[in-house]
């Protein structure tokens, strides 16, 4: 084992603890109702394991929402730097590095999530791999679990070790295998394109931002669906689980609080507004009867109010002219 081997064995050994950990525990759980050799076991013990891991990512994903807001939000800030300074290419990298560094976003934080999972991805293909070949245990994954994990298999038939190029002839496996590749394919595009087009502005929708999500939007489906066919069944059930808990997960953030100014945004204002509505808790009170009745009255011309009248003392302290009375330039009345 060479220098890199020994760095890359002393990072993963403490994810092999963790995960064989998590693993083992579902796999006790569900050894009470199932048998403990089973696939169906292994395979909802792997399930459980990504929803302890998802879960603990939690504040990491909330994080990761609110860069991307902010990156959504200083995109017009964005613009005028770069009309600004489009000429001078050291200068607009400065100034929009201080923009992001005061308004508080982090460009590259919404690949954290998938940057955190890569190495605990790699420990499960690596717990799956190692006892499937040699029936090694890594971790709290004893050598006689490993060795069930290794021959588990799905149904009798498919065995969670197998992958679609490495099938051993079975057609359940191919027909498995790929069915869990459409699904971490279709749902990792579906992620990135609700994202794109719910809960992004329109002003958004054009800058540098943009291009980074269309190209993650492209990219990423592609990258899944050929490294796919090389993954183990065990692994598929494992990305396949997680990208079904992202987009839920986004699917709720964009529905209950949405960026400002984007589609998802009016939609929530039309919910919000109609569900007040049903409660009887209407955005603007309807107008009663009497309302409306006091509402036509002040839209008439008001009448001209009638002098009282006045003593004939009080004319003649005033003049001797009536209230009433209109008088012209020549002082003669009318």
């Amino acid at each position: 084992m060479g220098i890199f081997g020994q760095i890359g064995h002393f990072i993963m050994t403490p994810l092999y603890y963790a995960i064989s950990a998590v693993l083992v525990a579902w796999h006790w759980v569900f050894s009470l109702v199932l048998p403990a050799d089973g696939g169906l076991s292994w395979v909802l013990s792997i399930i459980g394991l990504t929803l302890v891991i998802r879960a603990a990512l939690i504040p990491l994903f909330v994080k990761q929402i609110k860069s991307s807001r902010n990156m959504q939000l200083i995109q017009p800030k964005v613009k005028e730097l770069q009309k600004k300074y489009g000429h001078d290419r050291e200068k607009l990298a400065q100034e929009t590095m201080k923009l992001y560094k005061d308004s508080g976003t982090n460009p590259f934080a919404s690949c954290l999530p998938i940057l955190i999972q890569m190495p605990i991805f790699l420990a499960l293909f690596r717990l799956l791999d190692h006892a499937a070949k040699s029936g090694a245990g890594n971790g709290f994954l004893t050598t006689s679990l490993a060795k069930s994990f290794g021959e588990s298999e799905l149904f009798g038939v498919i065995p969670i070790k197998s992958t679609f190029l490495d099938s051993g002839g079975v057609l359940a496996v191919q027909v498995l295998a790929a069915f869990l590749v459409v699904a971490m394919t279709a749902t990792t595009f579906t992620t990135q394109r609700q994202l794109m087009s719910k809960n992004m502005p329109a002003d958004a929708l054009s800058g540098p931002y943009a291009q980074q999500q269309k190209m993650l939007l492209y990219v990423l489906p592609v990258v899944f669906a050929v490294g796919g066919i090389a993954f183990p069944i065990g692994v598929l059930f494992y990305w396949t689980t997680s990208n079904l808990w992202t987009m839920g997960q986004q699917f709720y953030v964009i529905r209950n609080n949405p960026a400002p100014g984007t589609a998802a945004a009016q939609a929530k204002a039309e919910r919000d507004a109609a569900k007040a509505a049903r409660h009887g808790h209407p955005t603007t009170a309807p107008e009663t009867p009497s309302t409306t009745t006091e509402t036509e009255s002040d839209r008439r011309p008001s009448q001209r109010q009638q002098p009282k009248r006045q003593t004939r003392e009080q004319r003649k302290k005033s003049g001797g002219a009536r209230p009433t009375d209109k008088t012209t330039p020549e002082g003669e009345q009318q």
